[in-house]
């Protein structure tokens, strides 16, 4: 059996891709925003957009941990595209952003195989050097940018001030992106998958179908992505036909349309910074059954932690050839019952938790019930 890293390297790597380098959310109240990402997740301020930057339209407040960077984005008209955005889908992510080493080049080299321009290239500047970028159109409203930053050194990019607070609440342990999921409609996922191998060189490195993840009422489709590195993965989601109505519709028909489902975000302490998310506020999926953790040495073998503490915080664990893996997944972290967050630390595993989907399905399921959405 091929390795993931065996797959990944398959990939047609004429994109190379260094990571994610933002990712930008379009929300109601960015300052509101961006304050819940602080007290909740342990955001620190970076920099800051506006109109005291000469920036008329919009407010943008970015924030860091580790290697991870969100921006959040307000417009100040409700005409603007922005506010457009939000009143048809909610608080929701408008920008993947990936870090390249040639933003033109990217560009070219994607439209050229098909992708929808969103921006062509364009150099901006300031004292503390350039920062090149473009972008291209993915599922839904969803974009790519491609930013070029080897010749900058300032605090974010141009246009942006650096952002000191007086309110610098501790981290939480979280270290960078490790995958981002998409949400795509009926009979899309051939074409998302086709796009991402095609437009942008990737490869599928896993693929589960409905009779691999299901309950008694739903199931859903998902592949999942990678670029030639493996600094990139984006996993995808189609729902599938069951009783009732899946996780993934419900997503569709809230956020309207396609689009970012979750973002994971790696910790090396997933106990650590769970119990630390946990009294900050951030809710977290109900736990599976006892009977879930009864049966876990025989699933995945010996591991490091303490299956009572596992349990007790509702951690989910997967393995793979390659090791083992911890996750959680929190509640969607608006009224729409759109994204949320995956909390996760790999050790050796390079999988995506399938031996987890129907534990986490009943657990989704379970809220989408207490919404009459089920």
């Amino acid at each position: 059996m091929e390795t993931f890293a065996e797959k990944i390297a398959k990939a047609k790597d004429f994109l190379p891709i260094n990571g994610t380098d933002y990712i930008e959310f379009y929300v109601g109240n960015a300052k509101q925003a961006a304050h819940y990402y602080k007290t909740a997740f342990g955001f620190q301020s970076l920099a800051y957009a506006g109109p005291e930057t000469g920036v008329r339209d919009r407010s943008s407040y970015v924030l860091q941990q580790g290697k991870i960077r969100l921006i959040l984005t307000t417009a100040l008209q409700s005409a603007h595209p922005i506010s457009e955005h939000v009143k048809n889908h909610g608080d929701g992510v408008k920008v993947l952003a990936l870090w390249v080493d040639d933003a033109y080049s990217a560009y070219a080299e994607t439209t050229k195989r098909g992708a929808k321009s969103y921006m062509e290239p364009k150099t901006i500047s300031d004292e503390f050097g350039e920062v090149r970028m473009s972008g291209i159109y993915t599922y839904g409203e969803t974009v790519h940018m491609f930013i070029e930053r080897k010749n900058y050194t300032g605090p974010f990019m141009p246009g942006f001030r650096k952002l000191t607070s007086d309110y610098n609440p501790v981290d939480a342990g979280l270290l960078y992106i490790d995958h981002c999921v998409g949400n795509v409609g009926w009979n899309r996922m051939n074409d998302a998958v086709k796009y991402y191998e095609e437009v942008m060189g990737f490869v599928n490195i896993l693929s589960f179908d409905d009779k691999q993840i299901n309950t008694e009422y739903s199931a859903l489709m998902s592949k999942v992505m990678s670029n030639g590195n493996g600094f990139s993965k984006l996993p995808i989601n189609e729902p599938a036909e069951g009783k009732k109505r899946s996780q993934i519709e419900e997503y569709l028909e809230y956020y309207e349309g396609e689009g970012v489902q979750h973002i994971a975000v790696a910790t090396k302490d997933i106990v650590k910074t769970v119990k630390e998310l946990k009294a900050r506020g951030v809710e977290f999926l109900s736990a599976p059954p006892e009977a879930y953790y009864d049966m876990m040495l025989q699933r995945v073998g010996k591991i490091d932690e303490e299956i009572s503490l596992l349990e007790s915080l509702g951690i989910l664990v997967d393995c793979d050839e390659e090791g083992y893996l911890l996750q959680i997944f929190t509640k969607p972290v608006e009224d729409r019952p759109t994204l949320f967050f995956e909390i996760i630390q790999r050790k050796g595993a390079q999988s995506f938790g399938a031996g987890n989907f129907k534990a986490l399905f009943e657990s989704l399921e379970r809220e989408q019930e207490l919404r009459g959405n089920l």
